[in-house]
């Protein structure tokens, strides 16, 4: 017999990298909300690599920190080193990767999440939702706790019916051995959603008391203090080096003498694993032709002797993991602490999804994060924050919000899931970006936090500091733009000394700037800079100039390409109607229901025939609906 245990705007179910960006947006936006978590002691927990950020990773936590969420917040006051990325590159592939304090990190999360007035955090198990005339209306826990609310989020990570696999042993569990959650993936099944199975994996942690470093090669953070958050201004400055080891043939004999006691590889298996996050056993398999692959040391906090083996991720049994683990250089007394494993988890096909993350079988009901089919930390981050936004604004009678493939990653991450939908954790990277010129580390507040700042996410303080960034950086490409540079003896000195060749013409600053080996701090002594100027408004200076003639024609290629989301495709179009179009593009769009032609146009199995017909035939204004 259940009880009324409150009503609620949103109800967020779990309390990992999703689940709190959702509820401290649903809550910041105005809506009362509640947060149910399997423990209390576990929120924002990395049951995996103790780091955020990384390639295209790291520029979604800079999106969600512009739009007002908090993991970037957080990771900058918990690291124990930062990294700046591809610094030997362009801008476009620029990201920052910080090693986290993994206690600390859970700790600071608690404490906002608890002192967010409109939040209420309660420690639960969530079996059912309530479902009424279709739409989601609650949900009802484990000790009959009725939660009625007006929209409902879960992000329940890779806890639906875990399992976790070592060798030949094999246990419902969900991440470092907490309850898995069983009723709740049958009640989803129940209410005729498409589930599918997925794996991931995590290495042994060693004892950093075991370890011989004067073997491995040291990886410090930079020197330079950066941040994830634009409102960072405090530094760590006393970082802890990562270290660098390697596998050897040793290692790689011990594996493939014990490939059939791996769970990967003696049938209990049986979901898919991420492709780019391979275990140990797969990528000696695949990549035969390697004497080695790299070892990271990475430790887990200041205050635990507990490090991270990363890249020896492994679901052989504990005993072998002894031998591989002693068997790499620098590791050859390392005692495990935590055996690795592999795990099992239910996850819902995402084309099942409209971009806002509402499920389109029930509305109401919303999902983000692992439960849609994605690996990271970062990934889950970036739909929890969208999810509560836009949980948020249908309770609030405010507009959605989508983010367009140009605006985000996180729009490319959403995008591709609920478009193409993933047979495998879908990891985010630079190349799944076709505009990742203009969505790159350094802009993220330019693009998003104008959208953060209406949603009520971001302060008047904050945005006010925005505006007068950017008021810097239009004031001084101004400035370049009028100022000429004479080819003086000193002017060419210089240049020479700099490594660049001589002018031997008068030119604009702005032009001079365009030259490939100049940067705005190289020049800085000739072009008069002005050394009150914050180097963020510098940076973003020498960028927008040098990079002008690419960031236009990016810029182009997405004003053609809004005109295809422009096209909208009515959401009871009637595709068997259609004479024409491919059967397999009509099935497809069928699953998909596209809003766009351009979204459509993205679908794998719709041809650029199947588009120009559906083009046409919406224009001609005849269109068949389907039957109420």
């Amino acid at each position: 017999m259940t009880y009324d245990a409150g009503h609620y705007d949103v109800v967020v179910v779990g309390a990992g990298h999703a689940g709190v960006e959702a509820g401290l947006a649903a809550a910041k936006m105005g809506a009362k909300t509640l947060m149910l978590t399997l423990n209390l002691d576990m929120i924002a927990f990395m049951p995996c690599n103790p780091s955020i950020g990384g390639p295209a990773k790291g520029i979604v936590v800079r999106e969600i920190d512009a739009l007002g969420g908090v993991m970037g917040k957080v990771i900058d006051k918990t690291h124990i080193q930062m990294r700046l990325l591809n610094t030997g590159k362009g801008p476009a592939v620029q990201a920052l990767r910080a090693q986290a304090d993994k206690p600390l990190y859970i700790k600071e999360m608690k404490k906002i999440i608890e002192n967010e007035k409109n939040i209420t955090l309660r420690q639960g198990m969530v079996d059912r939702l309530i479902i009424e005339d279709g739409v989601c209306k609650g949900v009802i826990t484990e000790t009959n706790a009725a939660y009625s609310a007006e929209t409902v989020i879960i992000t329940t990570g890779t806890f639906m019916r875990g399992k976790v696999l070592m060798g030949d042993l094999e246990y419902e569990s969900g991440p470092n051995n907490q309850r898995p959650t069983i009723k709740l993936s049958e009640n989803l099944e129940e209410l005729g959603f498409e589930i599918t199975r997925f794996k991931t994996g995590t290495p042994p942690r060693v004892n950093s008391h075991t370890i011989d470093y004067s073997k491995t090669e040291i990886q410090p953070g930079d020197e330079t203090p950066r941040s994830f958050s634009y409102e960072t201004t405090e530094y760590i400055t006393d970082q802890i080096p990562c270290w660098l080891t390697y596998t050897n043939e040793f290692t790689h004999q011990i594996i493939n003498e014990n490939l059939s006691l791996s769970a990967m590889y003696s049938g209990m298996k049986r979901g898919t694993g991420p492709r780019y996050c391979p275990s140990i056993e797969d990528k000696i398999v695949r990549f035969n032709d390697k004497p080695r692959h790299q070892i990271f040391l990475e430790p887990e906090g200041r205050d635990t002797e507990e490090v991270y083996v990363q890249g020896l991720s492994t679901s052989l049994p504990e005993s072998i993991q002894h031998s591989i683990v002693r068997s790499v250089e620098g590791l050859e007394n390392a005692e495990i602490m935590r055996a690795g494993y592999a795990i099992e988890y239910d996850a819902i096909v995402p084309t099942q999804l409209w971009p806002t993350l509402e499920t389109k079988k029930i509305p109401g009901l919303f999902t983000a994060g692992q439960i849609n089919g994605t690996s990271g930390y970062e990934e889950a981050a970036a739909q929890g924050i969208m999810a509560g936004i836009n949980a948020a604004a249908k309770v609030l009678g405010k507009d959605p919000v989508i983010l367009d493939r140009s605006q985000a990653y996180i729009g490319v991450l959403i995008d591709d899931l609920v478009t193409k939908g993933t047979n495998e954790p879908y990891r985010l990277l630079t190349s799944r970006a076709e505009y990742r010129l203009l969505l790159r580390h350094d802009n993220a507040d330019l693009r998003m936090t104008e959208l953060g700042y209406k949603l009520g996410l971001i302060s008047e303080e904050r945005y006010a500091a925005f505006t007068e960034k950017y008021r810097l950086v239009e004031e001084e490409k101004k400035r370049l733009q009028k100022l000429v540079i004479k080819p003086s003896t000193e002017v060419n000195a210089y240049l020479e000394t700099a490594g660049a060749s001589p002018m031997k013409e008068a030119v604009k600053a702005y032009d001079l700037l365009k030259r490939p080996e100049l940067s705005y701090d190289l020049l800085a002594p000739i072009i008069d800079a002005d050394p009150s100027l914050p180097h963020e408004v510098t940076e973003q200076v020498g960028i927008q100039i040098k990079y002008e003639g690419y960031i236009k024609k990016a810029n182009d290629q997405v004003a053609r390409m809004l005109k295809m989301e422009e096209k909208k495709i009515p959401e009871d179009i009637d595709y068997d109607a259609i004479s024409g179009i491919a059967t397999e593009a009509k099935e497809k769009l069928k699953t998909v229901r596209p809003l766009s032609v351009g979204q459509a146009s993205r679908i794998s199995g719709v041809n650029p025939a199947d588009i120009s017909i559906l083009v046409v035939y919406i224009e001609q204004g005849n269109i068949s609906r389907l039957a109420n």
